[in-house]
């Protein structure tokens, strides 16, 4: 993004902006920015479920007719990720089947081989792509689920059935809406009685005009409290597939013969390696909480320096951002927001840098970040909208209806707290060593000392992977799961101690590219106020374990209040970092309506 096309004029916004979405802004989020800005995603009232549901589709397809090339957007990460933090603000329900379609469904097509497929009928959005893996029976334990697709020697083709009702796929886009759509479908490879294992199926739902194919049996299911997607519990009886159906690569091939070939002899990484498309799915995710986190922010901000109310003189009014009980819950959570979005860059870059022996780690640190920053996305905009009154309830005003579909994005590529429980129980066997502790004594540091925090969160880190650890070792034998219950709370905090020194280390790192002296000084308080937030929360341990100090711990208060008071002058500078749509801001209405500002008096 220019400056010229920058809704402000004030260089240190500017370098928030660069600051927030890097050197590349103006190729890879620029194009989606002007897209979603436009009068054709603008918030339209008093639609039905079904009504809004028909629009988002009609609304996908204005998305793919405005790409150069529909079915690479699957394979650029970075695009398609920059696209969700935009699509989410102006189209929750589009956001999530755009995620479904380029992701998992044209991404796992292309993460295999291509054979006969003609991807053709995606560029043109002829078809609609949904992508069915868990079932009702099976969530979180999908590689135990239970749909089979039985090679027929006879054809060389494969047989789709769902053999119980808890084998119904649940619960997908795959009602008529929409159009003609195929589908990516899960299911356990049956080759002569052997069972290989999991793997997909491009499988055709509906035609043209909507109709289900036959075998293909769809029951909607009822209304849930997130984004307005036509989800189905959808199961087959005897659909043929051809030969060309099932996605191969080397993880699993099966000859027209019925030879069964494969790199991995493990079923349960065969089916990983089938469905990592859902790993990047993560990404998208934290993505799209990350854009409506922003912009509900930006909206309780702005609404903040207008609304008026009473001062503590008789008679004077002063702006809602001029109390402290408003503006220091605000800017506490600028600073989560821009520590998540920065962890999220570095996760992306990770990601498409690939590095060998690293896929592993950057998977772990994909789900983890995705957990904490929609958990994050959740408490952000629930205190955007109560400081917006009965202004935030309005879907109309930018944040009730994000809030409600973000929910969707705290279950959808796995169970938060169940990827949280994987990702601490991996770190506990190999997959992390923590930081050893500084050589400095306590006494002497400074709370205003960046790199002391810094420290301090690696302590908090150390503290939790200790207790873990000897919970571990210390837990009752011959019984597992008595042993991890009894280690599974310090490891979740070792992972939420983790995740936050990750979020801290970005904010800081980006501190430190500011080319504005006076940004550079705003972020690094920005980083102070995230870091002592963690530091008082788990100022106990660090005192116990000789981390700080009795003075650290009575000065922890008074060090954040100084924090937010030198940061309050900048809290519209900071929101307008965010580089959000002017259009869509321009039409919630408690925007819109003049409203006079009071002159800004230090709080």
């Amino acid at each position: 993004m220019i400056d010229s096309q920058l809704p402000y004029s004030s260089q240190i916004s500017a370098d928030f902006v660069r600051i927030l979405f890097g050197p590349e802004a103006e190729r890879i989020h620029e194009p989606w920015r002007r897209l979603f800005d436009g009068p054709r995603f603008a918030f339209e009232e008093g639609l039905s479920r079904q009504e809004r549901t028909a629009l988002s589709y009609e609304r996908l397809r204005v998305v793919n007719a405005a790409l150069r090339n529909p079915v690479g957007l699957a394979s650029d990460i970075e695009s398609l990720t920059a696209m969700h933090e935009w699509a989410g603000v102006v189209d929750a329900g589009m956001a999530t089947i755009a995620s479904i379609h380029w992701n998992l469904h044209i991404g796992s097509l292309l993460d295999h081989d291509p054979g006969g497929l003609d991807l053709y009928p995606y560029t043109r959005m002829d078809r609609v792509g949904t992508f069915l893996c868990t079932e009702l029976d099976h969530g979180n334990d999908a590689a135990s689920l239970e749909t089979t697709a039985t090679f027929d020697p006879a054809t060389s083709g494969f047989i789709l059935d769902t053999p119980t009702p808890g084998a119904c796929k649940w619960m997908p886009n795959t009602s008529g809406t929409g159009g003609a759509k195929n589908a990516v479908v899960a299911a356990r490879l049956l080759v002569d009685g052997t069972d290989h294992g999991v793997f997909l199926f491009l499988t055709p739902l509906t035609d043209g005009d909507g109709r289900h194919y036959p075998g293909v049996e769809v029951r909607p299911l009822p209304q849930t409290a997130g984004a307005p997607v036509d989800h189905c519990a959808t199961s087959f009886r005897g659909v043929r597939l051809p030969y060309e159906a099932m996605l191969q690569a080397e993880h699993g091939r099966l000859s027209r013969d019925g030879t069964f070939t494969s790199t991995l002899g493990n079923p349960r990484k065969r089916f990983l390696r089938s469905v990592r498309r859902v790993h990047a799915g993560k990404l998208c995710m934290s993505a799209y909480s990350l854009g409506v986190t922003r912009h509900a922010l930006a909206v309780a901000m702005r609404y903040s320096h207008r609304r008026l109310t009473s001062g503590m003189t008789t008679g004077r009014k002063v702006s809602l951002i001029e109390h402290r009980s408003h503006h220091a819950p605000l800017l506490s959570a600028v600073a989560t927001t821009y520590a998540a979005t920065l962890l999220h860059r570095e996760v992306v870059r990770r990601w498409t840098n690939d590095v060998a022996g690293e896929q592993e780690e950057t998977e772990r640190l994909a789900a983890v970040t995705k957990a904490w920053i929609t958990w994050q996305a959740r408490t952000v905009m629930t205190e955007c909208r109560e400081r917006c009154g009965a202004q935030g309830l309005l879907l109309s005003n930018g944040i009730a209806y994000q809030l409600a579909a973000n929910e969707g994005t705290v279950t959808a590529e796995g169970d938060n707290r169940v990827i949280w429980v994987k990702a601490a129980g991996e770190m506990l066997t190999g997959g992390f060593t923590p930081t050893p502790a500084s050589d400095l004594p306590a006494t002497g540091r400074s709370l205003d000392d960046s790199r002391y925090l810094q420290e301090l969160l690696t302590d908090i880190e150390r503290v939790w992977h200790g207790r873990a650890r000897s919970r571990l070792r210390t837990g009752r034998r011959g019984d597992p799961l008595a042993r991890w219950n009894g280690t599974v709370t310090p490891a979740l905090q070792l992972v939420e101690a983790h995740v936050h020194r990750l979020a801290a280390q970005a904010l800081l790192d980006a501190a430190g590219q500011a080319s504005d002296p006076g940004a550079r000084t705003v972020l690094e308080r920005l980083h102070r106020l995230f870091a002592l937030r963690q530091v008082k929360a788990h100022s106990g341990d660090l005192l116990a374990a000789g981390h700080i100090t009795a003075d650290h711990v009575h000065r922890l208060p008074d060090a954040e209040e100084a924090l937010i008071e030198a940061l309050v002058p900048y809290a519209a500078q900071l929101t307008d970092g965010f580089a959000v749509l002017e259009g869509v801001m321009g039409e919630h209405p408690m925007l819109r309506a003049p409203a006079p500002v009071a002159e800004m008096v230090p709080a």
